[in-house]
């Protein structure tokens, strides 16, 4: 696995960890923003995000501007020496804008314009709409650009508001001219021979709007290709703004996790000084941490280096339908899960809980309890904490924060071709396959990157590709070249399927990859709803199988029940002095843990810290400019104790003594240079 060195963004190193949240002073008065002051102080919050939804506050009408009240909070933030990203408030059209501009409201795919009443109730690609947030945009920037207690600009707030309407339809086509230049060529990409949907004009090109039946793929994951290009130029129409005003303060635009995605966020991170993200958990259970891990290590993955928690929720899990109390420690160990894994902040939505308003129970640092509750402590603890860890901001020499030896390729590319209708198995998603088998390395206590398909893949033992469904010919060439020289990569179902046009790769599946795997599948069997299929060695899948022959490679389990039992289910082909493992079903997944775990230890890929995972204790290394942090988030239910050579930033512990780690504690260890760490069940009547 030779080559050159990963690189990495420049870090965004800010002065101390960034502490606080979104903070929205219009919605009270000025004897509320002093109690604000006086509480931010307590809690050690050093920075806020203003403006976020200010829109028709700072301009109540068109063209005219009203700053006062804002010029008040900041000199009230500043004289306590609070620091304030400034949000240009473009998520949020004010009445007046939707009234005078009726067609820079969004249109559903069925054709409804929707009315204003809400948030992110715009049509980005509208003129008005692109005019109106570059005039706020400058204005902001000319007003507060230099001012010193500027963090950075946090442009817009959580794009992907889709458009399909007729100002929508304009530049999807232009979108589309550029990428195709010849109308042939879109009509050869599209395959558009199929069903008569041959064009003969650019302007016959709809957005993919409701119609009889299905829609053709390659339209549909163009389109999204396109709104995420275009919701990109706006972003850089406001950035290009604020820097002709002569700010330059860092812009950033929040990302959002976990359940849709409108972004490609590759290209997006290269328009960015600093990458952000909104993570908000989306179940109740144990999964909980395990999903603060995978959005961490996603966004670092996008970030190249240090990132930004722009937002979380600091007292509740929000589901489908029920917000269910965030423990206290839960958010202390969440939020130092993110830090572990890069982030420089630590910030909310949002600082004072609204008492109305569409999200009047939304957690808050501040509750509606206020400050005599146990959150409001959780708050002021976690402001000590980030202070006491404060030398762990500094990133390594070359940038990385982690030393994992096993990456996931993750390309939004494919998110997107698995929505696409019309799959032999509409209920497989990207993003559970992708979730599913970054669960099952944490589980396993095992270090992991996510990166680009195609990305500089030095250093890693494994690279593993979930449901890479799209897949262009460079990544399979990336690929096979990572296996020659000594990689292991793990493929699974639904991966190397389509090329870029979304066109299946004839031959047999999986398509591009078989010659790599050394294997053809002639067929797929999809399973019913709730159906299992054994495997041999006691693995259990679901959802899907393929009926495999092999080529050049062996069998490491076969089906063993079913139309499919005797045939190989997932398989292992020598590539040059590496190795390339297909998996042909949607392991369950305690198999999926099983089979990572013991592909993970057969290749030489030990745990951050051994038996930690056994205890429920996640260990999490970031490598810092001097040395190295070992980050221990107690989330089991029986009490541990720690020893070896380092000290506990928490506690002031020298390890030598041994560390108690009680359920639902963490701990931050600066690492010694001939550090050994070891972990092991408190002794009876230890604490």
């Amino acid at each position: 696995m030779s080559g050159a060195k990963r690189g990495a963004a420049v870090a965004y190193v800010p002065d101390r960890f960034l502490y606080g949240g979104d903070y929205n002073p219009e919605q009270w008065g000025e004897d509320v923003w002093r109690e604000d002051i006086r509480l931010m102080r307590r809690a050690r919050v050093n920075t806020v995000t203003l403006g976020v939804f200010s829109w028709a506050k700072l301009e109540p009408r068109e063209g005219e501007y009203d700053t006062a009240w804002l010029d008040r909070v900041i000199e009230m933030l500043t004289e306590a020496g609070i620091g304030f990203f400034l949000a240009t408030p473009t998520a949020s059209p004010p009445p007046w804008f939707t009234a005078r501009y009726p067609d820079a409201l969004n249109v559903r795919p069925d054709g409804t314009r929707l009315a204003h009443g809400s948030r992110d109730t715009y049509a980005v690609s509208a003129p008005a709409y692109r005019a109106a947030c570059r005039r706020i945009a400058r204005m902001l920037a000319e007003r507060y650009g230099d001012h010193p207690g500027l963090r950075g600009w946090h442009v817009h707030n959580e794009y992907g508001t889709l458009d399909y309407g007729p100002h929508a339809a304009a530049a999807f086509r232009r979108w589309l001219r550029a990428r195709y230049v010849e109308l042939d060529r879109l009509n050869d990409a599209w395959m558009t021979a199929f069903w008569s949907q041959r064009y003969d004009a650019w302007d016959e090109i709809l957005p993919p709007v409701s119609t009889q039946y299905v829609h053709n793929p390659a339209q549909l994951i163009d389109f999204r290709r396109y709104s995420s290009d275009e919701m990109l130029a706006a972003y850089d129409e406001q950035v290009r703004e604020i820097r002709q005003a002569g700010s330059r303060a860092p812009a950033t635009t929040n990302f959002m996790l976990p359940t849709w995605n409108h972004l490609e966020q590759w290209s997006w991170a290269a328009h960015q000084d600093v990458v952000s993200v909104d993570h908000y958990l989306d179940s109740n259970g144990p999964d909980g941490e395990a999903h603060v891990a995978y959005g961490s290590d996603l966004t670092r993955g996008w970030a190249g280096g240090p990132w930004l928690l722009m937002e979380q929720n600091p007292t509740g899990v929000i589901t489908r339908d029920r917000t269910y109390t965030k423990p206290t420690s839960r958010m202390i160990r969440n939020s130092l899960g993110y830090i572990a894994r890069g982030s420089q902040s630590s910030l909310f939505f949002q600082w004072r809980a609204s008492v109305g308003g569409s999200e009047q129970w939304h957690g808050a640092l501040v509750p509606h309890a206020g400050e005599d509750s146990r959150a409001f402590a959780a708050t002021c603890e976690l402001g000590e904490h980030l202070e006491k860890i404060a030398e762990v901001l500094a990133p390594s020499a070359d940038g990385r924060l982690s030393a994992a030896e096993v990456a996931i390729a993750w390309h939004a590319d494919s998110w997107w071709a698995l929505e696409t209708p019309h799959l032999p198995n509409d209920a497989l998603t990207y993003r559970d396959e992708v979730r599913a088998v970054h669960r099952s390395l944490w589980r396993a206590g095992v270090a992991t990157d996510v990166i680009r398909p195609g990305a500089d893949a030095t250093g890693y033992r494994a690279i593993i590709v979930p449901c890479l469904y799209v897949i262009a010919t460079e990544t399979v060439e990336w690929l096979r070249s990572f296996a020659e020289q000594g990689g292991t990569v793990i493929v699974s179902y639904l991966t190397g399927i389509a090329d870029e046009t979304m066109r299946i790769v004839t031959g047999g599946y999986p398509g591009a990859l078989r010659g790599m795997l050394g294997i053809s599948a002639e067929e797929v069997e999809v399973l019913a709803p709730g159906e299992r299929l054994e495997l041999s060695g006691g693995l259990v899948g679901s959802e899907w199988s393929e009926r495999i022959a092999l080529r050049a490679a062996s069998s490491l389990h076969d089906y063993a029940a079913g139309v499919l039992e005797g045939l190989p289910a997932i398989t292992r082909n020598r590539q040059g002095s590496g190795e390339a493992i297909y998996v042909s079903t949607k392991l369950e997944q305690e198999s999926r843990d099983e089979f990572f775990a013991a592909q993970m230890k057969r290749i030489g890929v030990a745990p951050v810290l051994a038996g930690a995972a056994d205890l429920g204790v996640e260990a999490i290394v970031r490598r810092g400019r001097e040395r190295d942090y070992m980050f221990l988030l107690h989330h089991g239910a029986d009490a541990a104790t720690v020893t070896g050579q380092g000290i506990d930033l928490l506690t002031s512990t020298d390890l030598a003594n041994g560390l108690a780690l009680a359920p639902g504690g963490s701990a931050v260890i600066r690492m010694s240079d001939a550090d050994r760490i070891a972990i092991m069940p408190a002794t009876p009547g230890e604490k």
